[in-house]
């Protein structure tokens, strides 16, 4: 296994290369499955895990917070305690059973401190390690949302922050807020991203993603360049199973439907065949292995693909391969 840090100073985490994305556990996914995911992940020398506290309300007969609580039964469970990062999300949960983001609990400082003890409650543990704003909430200041963070910094509550789905300005302006205060700010980004691109003026139909742009990776890489750390996490980094299932591919929406998406899954099958990997692992050494740096986050629901997504972390792309799928489309 590959690690990473996250975060800067006393806060930093050191992390897996590959994070794994637990937003079906609990829910779509039954208890002892969720278990025995966890279990391989961890077994393969892994040790990040991504959850939110709204997953997964838009399920029939869930109402959000199922992924926290099953890890933290899991956690309990194995006597685990800070060997496994757990990251988690806020904002995102609808006020009202049934209700959809329209209804979010927002980013509030009330909000926050609610939801923060929630996620705590639910994963059982006293701190949370690293928490993200799940979307932009622009009817709450910046400076109130920043400021109940920094508040629950400071009394333990929380480890490190990030933000989720935020807009490149908003980033930077929240980051230079935090600076100019004294506060901690965000030194994680999450972002939905993967090798397939799709067109930026057609909207993704999933509500609240937010898919990086080349100003987002940009932007990345000039933080890290003047030591000022921000790491990128990117979500749907497999496309829902798309780079290798047929009836996958068939039902990406139509941001992806332009000539670049052929020519890019082409590239990808012939590196695929000539390392012998999988066309996921070949998806996940790219986006690990590039000038930005980048950890996928890989939704899964089997322990099979835990074991197919962490192999690829000793996938090493050649400086031609990787020219020919920064190439194509």
């Amino acid at each position: 296994m590959r690690y990473t840090t996250i975060g800067d100073g006393d806060r930093s985490l050191r992390v897996s290369a590959i994070c794994l994305g637990a937003m079906k556990l609990g829910s779509q996914v039954g208890e002892a499955e969720s278990f025995a995911v966890l279990d391989r992940f961890v077994e393969l020398g892994a040790n990040f895990v991504d959850t939110a506290n709204n997953y997964q309300f838009w399920v029939e007969g869930f109402d959000g917070g199922e992924s926290e609580a099953v890890i933290g039964r899991w956690r309990a469970a194995r006597g685990i305690t800070d060997e496994v990062v757990v990251a988690t999300k806020f904002g995102a949960q609808p006020r009202t059973s049934g209700a959809g983001l329209e209804d979010a609990e927002g980013l509030s400082a009330d909000a926050v401190r609610a939801a923060v003890e929630g996620s705590r409650k639910r994963l059982g543990v006293d701190r949370l390690d690293l928490v993200y704003p799940h979307i932009e909430d622009r009817s709450v200041p910046l400076e109130e949302t920043l400021g109940v963070l920094d508040g629950l910094v400071r009394e333990g509550e929380v480890g490190l922050l990030g933000a989720s789905n935020h807009r490149p300005w908003r980033l930077e302006r929240a980051r230079a807020l935090s600076d100019a205060r004294g506060w901690p700010r965000y030194e994680v980004a999450q972002h939905r991203y993967s090798y397939l691109q799709p067109r930026f003026d057609i909207p993704l139909p999933e509500a609240g993603h937010t898919h990086a742009s080349s100003e987002h990776l940009d932007y990345v890489a000039q933080e890290n360049r003047d030591g000022r750390p921000l790491a990128l996490v990117v979500y749907t980094s497999l496309l829902y199973g798309a780079y290798t299932r047929a009836d996958r591919e068939a039902e990406l929406s139509r941001p992806y439907d332009h000539p670049g998406t052929p020519a890019r899954m082409a590239a990808l099958r012939e590196v695929a065949a000539a390392t012998g990997a999988t066309a996921n692992q070949v998806v996940l050494s790219w986006l690990m292995g590039g000038e930005t740096p980048i950890i996928p986050l890989v939704g899964v629901s089997a322990v099979a693909q835990v074991d197919e997504a962490l192999a690829a972390v000793d996938l090493d792309l050649t400086a031609e391969q990787r020219e020919l799928l920064d190439a194509a489309g």
